[in-house]
């Protein structure tokens, strides 16, 4: 009675990729999570960058610190604030 390797890692390669797909963001991006519902945005990493978007993630830390309880990026802001605001960075 043994175990069957291959077929076991298969399976749980096929359960890790159709899991990963549905939470990933593709590359050059993250997820945010935004709003009371907490919102999940996907953003391009270059919005870092941006002095209006550096304000959003500093009132990040102060509520949150390094802790994000949705696993992302948590911002706390609405969702309007945060779409007037990333749609001034594209």
């Amino acid at each position: 009675m043994g175990f069957r390797l291959p077929v076991i890692r298969k399976a749980l390669f096929a359960a890790n990729q159709a899991s990963s797909k549905a939470v990933d963001a593709q590359k050059g991006h993250l997820a945010v999570y935004v709003g009371e519902k907490m919102k999940r945005f996907v953003i391009p990493v270059s919005f870092l960058n941006q002095p209006s978007f550096q304000d959003l993630l500093s009132k990040a830390e102060e509520e949150f610190g390094y802790d994000h309880p949705m696993g992302g990026l948590t911002i706390p802001c609405s969702e309007d604030v945060f779409l007037s605001i990333t749609s001034c960075l594209n």
